[in-house]
Order: C-alpha cells, then structure tokens, then sequence
C-alpha cells in the first residue's frame, strides 16, 4: 500500500495529514552531509529492512550548501516511501525537525540526525518501548563522545536546564526518540516561534518511556552546529521553558536593595562615630560610592538582560513569521505489494522508479 495518497501542502496542519494505519514514520534532518550521507541511509534502512511493519523515511534537506540534496534524491530513486522535503534554505534544526513532523504520516515518528551519532540501531528498541505503552519515548545517553569545549558546556547545560525549567526535562537527552501520533498532533498545534522541541516533547506530557543508548562521535568529525547556534538553542531551551531567570531578578534586586540598605546605615552610624568600617580608620574619597554604584549598576544590567531575553522572545512571536518555507517536497511512491524501504530486495530485482 501507499504510504502517500496525496501531495502534502506548504504548511500542512494537523488536519491536512492523514494519518496512515500501522506505519512508522522516520523523520532526519540534514545539513551539509554529502560525505557521510549514503552511508548513513544505507545503515538505517539496513536496521529497518529487519523489523516488522511499514515504514516511511522523511529526509528534510535544511538548505544544505554541498551536494546533499541531490545525494537524497538520487537515493530515494531506488527506495520506495522515501520523501525529501526540501527548505528554501538553512532554517535551523528546529524548524526543519518541525517541517518533518508536519509532513509525516505514521502513527508514531522517530526522530534523529543523519550523523550516525544517533544509532540506527536502537530504533527496534524505540517502537519497542512504544507498543509497550509509552507515547513519547526519550533516548537518553549514557555517555557521549564529544570532544574539546563541547564536552565541558553541554553537561553543564543540561544540569542547569533541569535545575531552571520549570517542569522535568529527561537529562542528557536530544532530540532522538519515538512520539505518537497524538504526540505529533499536539506539537503540530504549537504555534510558537523559538522551538525546543526536547522540551516541547516533555511539555505535552503524555505516558513517557527512556530508552538507554551510547551516543557516538560523528561519522565525519566535524560538528555542523557552531558553538553560536549551540548557544542559542540553549537559551531558547531556557527561556522558553523557565520564568526562575524572571525571579532570580527579583532576588537579585531585593538582596541588592537589602545589601545597600545595610551598608548605608553601617557607614552613616561610622561616619558619626568617626571610625572605618571594622574599625579601620576613615579614608576621605570616592571608593564607597564607586563599588556600590558599580555594583547596583551591575546588577541592573544582568535583570535588563534577562528581560530582554524575553522580549526579543515575545517579539518573535508578535510577528507571527512562518517557521521555514518548502521550496519543494519529493515524493516516491512505493511499489505496490512492496513494503517501504526494501532497498536491497529493489535492486535485485532490477527495479527503478
């Protein structure tokens, strides 16, 4: 059967999608993967050729500047339920993960990057744990292979994300994992702009299930996510889903009015006793006022900062933007009496479409 019966629309809703029965929807982001992108494909659809069902592959070609693109489309010649959503150009991860939700079909969608970090070879662990119950199943790392800077920052970040957000995000764990249909809906509905859809995914709060995987390097070495975007991605993974920045200005600003208040009465009742504060002789000058308005000034900056994390934030969101545009999306229908992603069994048969 079809895992397509009609082509998918510029931003298709929830709506607009109809859900295919007992299929499986994998859905990868690329950006620049030219030199291990046929590798990866032939890795993943070797694992789902062994495990029972129907599958559709997603790949979302993210404005990639190398020869991505047309490597997928090359390669979804010979295999049948591949689609390539391809972006009018370089969105970010989120939106292109975003775009791939909105265009899959299954009852359940796997996400994961195309870098072989995440293992092709945990998905039957995934749809496992989701016939068992869980509709948002969430990969967790037991350990990951990053190296210089990144290695430091990104456990750091995550601690710190569990200890701000308001509500449990699973710790060390990306974007990897399986959500159910009615998981996707509920994300799809989302309207807002700056997403981390980790959190999202955490947010919606359905029956949740982890699965435990070793992250591994890349297969190239090469990070394709500066330190720049890493940045934000984490302060939109902050601020979107935290208002303790908001109150840590409270106290900030409180503990400093306190502090200050302490501080002027302890010099005033110094200064008429004629004597330093500790008992240190009185030196005639500026320093007491220069600390303390450095201080407050300081202190004002940072709540300021916080604020307009914020603001720019709700800015973003006044402006309604779409969150990407699809210059096109590439669909190959299967065969018919074939099961999606039979790539080998294909071109045994000398089949081509």
């Amino acid at each position: 059967m079809s895992a397509f019966k009609n082509s998918v629309t510029l931003f298709p809703t929830v709506s607009s999608i109809e859900p295919h029965r007992g299929l499986i929807s994998i859905v990868v982001p690329i950006f620049n993967e030219a030199q291990i992108l046929e590798r990866f494909h032939r890795a993943l659809c070797s694992v789902v050729r062994e495990m029972p069902g129907d599958f559709e592959l997603i790949y979302v070609d993210d404005g990639s500047g190398d020869s991505s693109l047309q490597i997928l489309l090359r390669l979804q010649k010979e295999t049948p339920g591949m689609t390539v959503v391809e972006l009018s150009r370089n969105w970010g991860h989120q939106a292109a993960l975003t775009s791939g939700l909105r265009t899959a079909r299954g009852d359940a969608v796997i996400l994961m990057d195309g870098d072989f970090q995440d293992p092709p070879e945990s998905l039957p662990q995934l749809v496992d744990a989701w016939k068992a119950g869980g509709q948002v199943v969430v990969a967790e790392r037991t350990a990951r292979a990053e190296i210089g800077l990144r290695k430091i920052l990104i456990p750091i970040f995550y601690r710190l994300l569990r200890y701000l957000s308001d509500f449990p995000i699973p710790l060390n764990a990306g974007i990897f994992g399986l959500v159910d249909r009615q998981v996707v809906d509920a994300i799809n509905n989302l309207a807002e702009t700056n997403r981390f859809i980790p959190g999202l995914r955490a947010w919606t709060g359905f029956r949740t299930s982890v699965v435990l995987y070793e992250r591994k390097p890349r297969a190239d070495r090469a990070p394709k996510q500066t330190l720049t975007r890493l940045l934000r991605y984490g302060l939109d993974a902050i601020f979107s889903f935290s208002y303790k920045p908001l109150r840590l200005s409270l106290v900030l600003g409180i503990f400093t009015g306190v502090g200050a208040l302490v501080a002027g009465i302890a010099l005033t009742i110094c200064r008429i006793m004629g004597v330093g504060l500790f008992g240190q002789p009185v030196v005639v000058g500026y320093t007491t006022t220069i600390v303390s308005i450095l201080f407050l000034a300081g202190v004002q900056l940072v709540c300021i900062g916080i604020l307009g994390e914020y603001l720019g934030r709700i800015y973003d969101e006044v402006k309604r933007r779409p969150l990407y545009f699809v210059q096109k999306i590439h669909v190959h229908e299967p065969v018919a009496a074939t099961t999606p992603l039979q790539v080998e069994a294909l071109a045994a048969s000398g089949s081509r479409h």
